[in-house]
C-alpha cells in the first residue's frame, strides 16, 4: 500500500494488522457496523500512535501500563480524560469516583509530568452542584499545573449550562469555547452540545464558527493545532447522533494547517480516523463503556459487563507533542 492510498478518505486502521485497510461506502463520512466492530477489536487495549505527515504507525501497550512516552521524544505531553459521569451509580459501574481516581493515579505514576489535562466533557451525570464539586476536587489531584474543559451534554442539563460555566468556564467565551497556546502548539476547545436533542447530532453554531475563523486567522500553516470537543467532529454513527452536523465548516477552516489533531469523547470507546492532515481520535470513558453502533438498540451504558472486564474498557489518553509537523504520538491506556 503506497502513501497515497494510506491517506485516502474513509480508511480505517486495525491495530492487529496495520496493513489492512477497510473501506466504507454505506454512509457518507461514516462507519458501518462491520467496519466499526473490526476497529473495536483493539479498542481499549492501549495503543501508541505516532503521526508523521498524515500517516499513523502504532504498537500495542501492555494492559495496565501507566501512560508513558514509550520511547517517543517529546517537547511536552498532556493527558485527555473524558466522560467521567460523576453521579452515575448503576450497572456496570457503581463507583465512577473510584475509576476516575484510578485513572488519575496512573497519570500521576507516569515518569513525565503532563503539562496539563484536557477533559472532553460529561464531567458529571446530572449537572448537580455536588457532582461538579467532586470533579473539581478529583482533577485537582492530578500532578499538573492546569486543566482545561469543554462541556458534555450531561454538564448542561440544568440552567442551560450555567453551573458548568461558573466552575469550569470562567475564562471561556460563549457557552465554553476557548483557545490557548502552549510551546508552539495552538489548542482550541469547541462546544457542540447545547440544545442537544435525544439522538440528535451535535452543533457548533454560527457564533462559535465565526469566533473560530477569527481565532485561527493569525496562525501560520505550520502551526500544529489540537482541537478538543465532546461530540465527534466526524460522523461516527448518525442514527445515534454520534457526529456534529456543521462540523464541515470547522474542518474547512482547519485544513490549511499541516498538522491537526481532533480529540473527543462522548462515544466511550477508542476510534481513529485520518483525513488528509487531520487525525480524529475518540477516547474511552473513565465511567462506563457504550456499545458499538448497531450492536444494541440504542446507545447507553453497557450493563452486562463482568466486573473483571470493566477496567479493560475504561481508560485515558496521553498525547506527546514534538515541534515538527505531524509528530503527535497518542497513547491509550486502560484501567485493567
Amino acid at each position: 500500500m503506497d502513501k497515497k492510498g494510506l491517506r485516502s478518505k474513509h480508511k480505517y486502521y486495525n491495530r492487529t494488522n496495520m496493513s489492512e485497510i477497510i473501506t466504507h461506502n454505506r454512509m457518507q463520512d461514516g462507519v458501518d457496523r462491520r467496519g466499526f466492530l473490526k476497529c473495536m477489536a483493539w479498542a481499549g487495549t492501549g495503543v501508541l500512535w505516532t503521526m508523521k505527515g498524515g500517516i499513523l504507525s502504532g504498537c500495542a501497550l501492555q494492559p495496565g501500563d501507566a501512560p508513558s512516552s514509550a520511547g517517543v521524544a517529546a517537547d511536552f505531553s498532556f493527558v485527555q480524560l473524558s466522560d467521567s459521569h460523576i453521579g452515575f451509580a448503576k450497572e456496570p459501574n457503581q463507583n465512577v469516583v473510584g475509576t476516575l481516581q484510578e485513572a488519575i493515579r496512573r497519570v500521576n505514576a507516569a515518569p513525565a509530568r503532563p503539562a496539563f489535562v484536557l477533559h472532553t466533557g460529561d464531567l458529571t451525570h446530572l449537572s448537580k452542584p455536588e457532582e461538579f464539586d467532586t470533579v473539581a476536587q478529583l482533577i485537582g489531584t492530578v500532578k499538573t499545573e492546569r486543566a482545561f474543559y469543554v462541556p458534555g451534554e450531561h454538564d448542561v442539563l440544568a440552567d442551560n449550562g450555567r453551573a458548568y460555566m461558573d466552575r469550569f468556564g470562567k475564562n471561556a467565551r460563549g457557552n465554553g469555547w476557548q483557545s490557548f497556546d502552549h510551546r508552539g502548539t495552538h489548542f482550541v476547545g469547541l462546544v457542540n452540545v447545547m440544545d442537544l436533542k435525544a439522538g440528535g447530532m451535535g452543533r457548533l453554531g454560527d457564533e462559535q464558527l465565526d469566533w473560530l475563523k477569527k481565532d485561527l486567522a493569525g496562525l501560520g500553516t505550520s502551526t500544529p493545532v489540537v482541537v478538543f470537543a465532546h461530540i465527534p467532529l466526524w460522523t461516527v454513527y448518525e442514527k445515534w447522533g454520534w457526529g456534529t452536523d456543521d462540523a464541515a465548516a470547522a474542518l474547512a477552516l482547519l485544513r490549511r494547517f499541516g498538522s491537526v489533531t481532533v480529540l473527543n469523547g462522548h462515544i466511550h470507546q477508542v476510534l481513529q480516523k485520518v483525513e488528509g492532515n487531520i487525525t480524529f481520535h475518540s477516547a474511552c470513558s473513565t465511567a462506563f463503556p457504550q456499545p458499538a453502533p448497531g450492536a444494541a438498540e440504542s446507545p447507553g451504558p453497557m450493563k452486562n459487563v463482568a466486573a473483571e472486564k470493566l477496567r479493560a474498557m475504561l481508560g485515558m489518553t496521553q498525547v506527546n507533542v514534538r515541534q515538527r509537523p505531524g509528530s503527535l504520538a497518542i497513547i491509550d491506556s486502560t484501567l485493567a
